[in-house]
């Protein structure tokens, strides 16, 4: 048996798999942040953390914009359109509409 170093982030911090899983029109901005908090990393070692905290935040980002869904959400919150049903976004939305007596 030979010793295997721990991956505590899997893929969340693999710019390979972070670009794989983005959809190709949010490749640039990935690679441009990525590559300015690598340079940072390069000449000031205490920017290691930008560069990890980079990774996660893109990684962040990948799952929810390749997320089915996503780009109509987007498109319809740009256009102000409030589509969501007010028990998925209020905690306690139905206590309160028994509790006022009103209906949703």
């Amino acid at each position: 048996m030979t010793a295997q170093p721990i991956d505590h982030h899997g893929d969340a911090h693999d710019p390979d798999a972070i670009l794989a899983a983005l959809p190709e029109r949010y490749h640039e901005a990935f690679l441009a942040d990525y590559r300015a908090a690598m340079q940072a990393a390069m000449h000031h070692t205490w920017q290691w953390q930008q560069l990890t905290q980079t990774l996660h935040l893109w990684h962040l980002r990948s799952v929810a914009y390749s997320a089915p869904g996503y780009e109509q959400a987007r498109a319809e919150a740009a256009a102000g359109i409030a589509d969501v049903p007010a028990e998925q976004v209020i905690p306690g939305w139905a206590e309160l509409v028994a509790t006022h007596g009103r209906t949703a």
